[in-house]
């Protein structure tokens, strides 16, 4: 479970980091891009799973268009980009199935439609 929190400046991104290092604490960032319709899809799909839930691991949501320069932290060339930080390390993927596997697992009786 994800609790969606959507970014619009690099100096944010930058205090969750140092405060992520102090603490320990896990988290994930997804790097996308809006104008891309795959990442437009997972993005609602998001939104629609997770919009209401206000527990569960931080799940960031760095757009291209407003933080460019946030892209160099994790040398992110493919979107999408989750890094998952974890206490045991960070967890770096840009494979769009295990994205999509990573973030919205399957249900029981569920199916996975892909962007058309």
């Amino acid at each position: 479970m994800y609790s969606l929190k959507f970014l619009k400046k690099e100096n944010d991104l930058n205090k969750i980091l140092r405060r992520q290092k102090r603490e320990g604490t896990p988290l994930s960032i997804l790097f996308i891009s809006l104008w891309d319709e795959h990442c437009d899809h997972l993005v609602t799909e998001l939104k629609k799973r997770y919009e209401n839930c206000t527990e569960g691991t931080p799940l960031y949501i760095v757009d291209s268009f407003h933080m460019p320069h946030s892209f160099v932290i994790y040398k992110t060339t493919k979107l999408p980009h989750l890094v998952q930080i974890k206490p045991k390390g960070v967890e770096s993927e840009d494979y769009m199935p295990r994205v999509w596997d990573a973030l919205l697992p399957k249900t029981k009786g569920s199916r996975r439609v892909s962007a058309q």
